[in-house]
């Protein structure tokens, strides 16, 4: 990759604002949304209680709009997802924005989904705007964890902007084109977990992923959210010249990241039923 297609974050990235909004309100209604829409099969009645006025939508295939999420949800996704067991793994909200991640279990096991999402809410608590990022649930890692557990309470409520701006630094220095890889030990703890299958757990792991040819080189952070320990981005990347979609969630203790979720898919490509994946 040369240089010239790492893009700033300050100039760029998507952050919260100060609103109205009742964080715990539009957490309520995004599970609500999962719940009665998808995993109850009925997105009529998820549409008309926790949508707002507007409702764009990023999701790879789900048109626009809230006729496209009844479309497509009423139409033959229910019709081949017959049993839907549906957990949210980790969930917290900031401003107008929040964020979960959720497992999906189709057909009791015939095909299991990680899916992360951010939600943007109205002052009314109302969602008028999603986006997601899916991939594979792939059991047991050889670490012995999943995509999906690991810590999830919600701590440290005074350190929401610090622990954004320490991991959007990391994102500058270690995951952009012409970052500062010498100090990962400033960011990332000695005894750091990580949820993703192609990682070794620890910061050595870590530092040789970043150095490799191999590695995950963050073109745009599109959004940056948290609350207290956790923060998530929603980022365009590439591996080698595959072009992804990828959420990235951190946990934070003692102004290091000590935890690491990822869930990316590729973007597609030609054009899209809605708003597009960003």
């Amino acid at each position: 990759q040369s240089n010239n297609r790492t893009i700033s974050m300050s100039a760029t990235t998507q952050t919260p604002t100060a609103s109205t909004v009742d964080g715990a309100a539009l957490l309520a209604n995004a599970r609500g949304l999962y719940m009665t829409g998808i995993r109850d099969g009925k997105p009529e009645e998820a549409m008309a209680t926790f949508i707002g006025d507007s409702y764009a939508q990023h999701s790879t295939g789900v048109p626009e709009g809230k006729a496209g999420f009844i479309s497509f949800f009423a139409g033959d996704f229910l019709k081949r997802a017959k049993v839907r067991d549906i957990q949210i793994r980790k969930a917290f909200h900031e401003g107008n924005f929040c964020f979960v991640i959720a497992e999906q279990n189709i057909n009791e096991g015939q095909s299991r989904w990680v899916t992360a999402d951010l939600f943007r809410g109205d002052d009314n608590n109302q969602i008028v705007e999603h986006w997601d990022v899916i991939a594979a649930f792939e059991g047991k890692l050889p670490n012995g964890r999943t995509q999906v557990d690991g810590s999830s309470d919600v701590l440290d409520l005074d350190k929401t902007e610090s622990n954004k701006a320490l991991v959007k630094e990391m994102i500058t220095n270690l995951l952009q084109e012409g970052g500062d890889t010498s100090n990962v030990a400033k960011y990332i703890a000695e005894e750091y977990l990580q949820h993703n299958r192609g990682v070794e757990d620890g910061r050595a792991a870590f530092e040789k992923l970043i150095k490799s040819d191999k590695k995950r080189v963050v073109l745009k952070v599109h959004k940056l959210i948290g609350q207290g320990n956790f923060v998530a981005t929603l980022s365009h990347v590439t591996v080698e010249k595959e072009e992804l979609a990828q959420v990235d969630l951190y946990r934070l203790e003692n102004d290091k990241i000590v935890e690491h979720w990822e869930v990316a898919e590729p973007i597609p490509q030609g054009p899209q039923p809605n708003s597009g994946k960003f």
